[in-house]
């Protein structure tokens, strides 16, 4: 994320009306706005392959999945984000034309440069939305998909994934071997 050169303090309303007159997305953080930089391929293709596979197994129910394009606003008040996949079941966000709130399940496909920010500050916003069950940490340069997921007793755990896995979502009750995230991936040598 970089942040915008002509700073000046944004209520969440003048950050959604400034944002739609921009040729970039803006991420929304505490009155300050971050430009979104460009993923690579390896990242994009992880994503589609990924939004297909819930796209498919959830066609005609009640949840829809989004890419990222659509924005995410943790409160009233922002943050507000662009993750990689998100998918809510909440009949409040059916309605959305600006940004969703009540995500069940959230995807970030890492990238060098925000890995930090999403482990740690970006997870800390997501863990406010009270339909949040699942965030999901994908990497695009290797075989590993971490699931936290939100457990009976209001914890967040870990549960990793690699070469030959199924990964699970219990969110949306969904089962996939991880290979289908990663294929027509080239990893790096």
């Amino acid at each position: 994320m970089i942040v915008n050169p002509d700073y000046k303090y944004m209520s969440l309303q003048e950050y959604l009306e400034w944002e739609e007159h921009q040729a970039f997305k803006y991420e929304y953080l505490n009155g300050e706005v971050y430009a979104m930089t460009g993923g690579t391929i390896p990242h994009n293709i992880v994503a589609v392959n990924l939004t297909t596979t819930i796209k498919n197994y959830l066609r005609g129910g009640s949840c829809r999945v989004y890419m990222a394009d659509a924005k995410v606003c943790v409160s009233e008040e922002g943050p507000c984000y662009y993750p990689d996949v998100v998918v809510s079941c909440d009949a409040r966000d059916r309605q959305a034309t600006k940004f969703l709130q009540y995500p069940c399940l959230i995807v970030e496909v890492l990238s060098p440069s925000t890995e930090a920010y999403d482990r740690g500050g970006k997870f800390t916003q997501y863990r406010r939305i009270s339909t949040l069950r699942e965030y999901v940490l994908i990497d695009a340069e290797k075989f590993s998909v971490e699931c936290f997921r939100l457990n009976d007793r209001s914890f967040w755990e870990l549960h990793p994934y690699e070469v030959g896995d199924e990964v699970e979502f219990t969110s949306i009750d969904l089962r996939f071997p991880i290979s289908l995230v990663y294929e027509d991936v080239q990893f790096p040598n």
